[in-house]
């Protein structure tokens, strides 16, 4: 098995939540999305981020709105609905769970 493809599905895994958290403080651009997901080491491109941004908003969770650039093309700014609230505070709930769960687990088996 190989151990970067494990370690790939498990920051895939929580990129939902991470990218739902980061809206949550502030609206923002994907550029800036990806910049704070990078420097949080979980590396994603622009092909794994667009299409997650976009079925989030066609599922009500988020909004957008364009703003023009001084320095390039108009940005398309994303931000949480109220829905999108509600939604990240139960996977909040269930990440938490999950991570009670795994600690527990792991350290049955390093007993």
């Amino acid at each position: 098995m190989n151990i970067e493809n494990a370690k790939a599905q498990m920051r895939k895994g929580v990129l939902e939540l991470c990218i739902l958290s980061i809206l949550k403080s502030q609206e923002s651009y994907p550029s800036e999305i990806i910049s704070t997901l990078r420097d949080s080491k979980l590396i994603v491109v622009e092909g794994t981020l667009y299409p997650l941004l976009t079925r989030l908003k066609n599922s009500g969770i988020l909004v957008y709105r364009w703003e023009e650039s001084s320095s390039g093309p108009p940005r398309k700014y994303y931000s949480l609905t109220s829905e999108g609230l509600s939604f990240l505070s139960e996977l909040q709930e269930s990440w938490d769970m999950l991570v009670k769960g795994v600690k527990k687990s792991l350290t049955k088996t390093a007993s």
